[in-house]
């Protein structure tokens, strides 16, 4: 049975011994994104995870800022593994707020293994995106941005538009469990929400150069979220993977084997370290 303790209102799930792993899920999932990848770590690894603020539809809503949510990963973090640096495994905005967390707090972060979302903010990727993809991608962002600005007053409305999209991309998320609470980070990028999304770190400058990272990717999706060149840096620098799967965005469920195996594997070979970067 899981730990549980209470941070700034979070409820943290720990399970299992040995280096800590922090696990961060993205839109619109919970911690139970996790479930198979815990069983699949939790003998030698100290699992960590946690529904992001918000996305606990039995909580009131609570939207942060991108400053409020690194300080929210700091304080699990450091309730959680106070003396030693962690492994962050991310997913989807996961990705996003760890990563920034990870640039803000360098030294207490030891490797990162990311799925599905690398370099989307910087100009390599833009570049990479037809016209085509681009339209796309504000779509459904935009649909789902204005799905969180109307939660407020039309909250059924904005939970069915929200549904809606869940199921337009496949997310096999029970629709129960999808709310417009969790709309808010497409908000911040599309309307400046919360202060927005302004002067966060650039990936291609953290991961790799900084951090040893493992970055997984499906490979069965109309558009990616990495350009081609940032996977060719980090595919070559040290103590780095990039490992492309036949799968679209929630690989971890749609092929456990293959994620899971590649995830411990390179855990396997590479070792918590103090924030400088190299591996054992």
């Amino acid at each position: 049975m899981p730990t549980v303790l209470n941070v700034q209102g979070l409820e943290v799930w720990v399970e299992g011994n040995g280096p800590t792993v922090v696990m961060l899920h993205g839109w619109p999932d919970s911690p139970a994104l996790w479930d198979g990848t815990v069983a699949a770590l939790c003998e030698d690894h100290r699992c960590v995870r946690f529904a992001l603020p918000g996305y606990d539809l039995k909580q009131a809503p609570r939207p942060v800022s991108v400053d409020e949510m690194c300080a929210l990963i700091a304080a699990v973090v450091d309730a959680v593994s106070p003396d030693e640096p962690v492994t962050l495994l991310l997913h989807d905005w996961g990705c996003f707020f760890g990563y920034e967390f990870a640039a803000r707090h360098l030294q207490r972060v030891s490797r990162v293994v990311g799925a599905d979302i690398g370099d989307t903010n910087s100009g390599a990727y833009l570049k990479s995106l037809k016209a085509k993809e681009k339209c796309m991608i504000a779509g459904y962002q935009l649909w789902l941005a204005t799905a969180w600005k109307l939660g407020p007053l039309w909250p059924g409305l904005a939970h069915r538009m929200t549904r809606f999209m869940a199921r337009q991309i496949g997310c096999r998320t029970p629709p129960e469990q999808i709310g417009w609470q969790m709309n808010y980070p497409y908000a911040m990028q599309w309307f400046g929400s919360l202060g927005g999304l302004r002067g966060v770190a650039r990936v291609d400058r953290l991961l790799g150069p900084q951090l040893p990272t493992l970055f997984f990717f499906g490979k069965r999706k109309p558009f990616m979220f990495h350009s081609a060149r940032w996977l060719a840096q980090l595919a070559t620098s040290p103590g780095c993977e990039v490992k492309g799967l036949d799968a679209g965005h929630w690989m971890m469920k749609q092929k456990p084997a293959e994620f899971h195996g590649a995830l411990r594997a390179w855990l396997a070979r590479t070792s918590p370290h103090s924030g400088s970067g190299n591996t054992a």
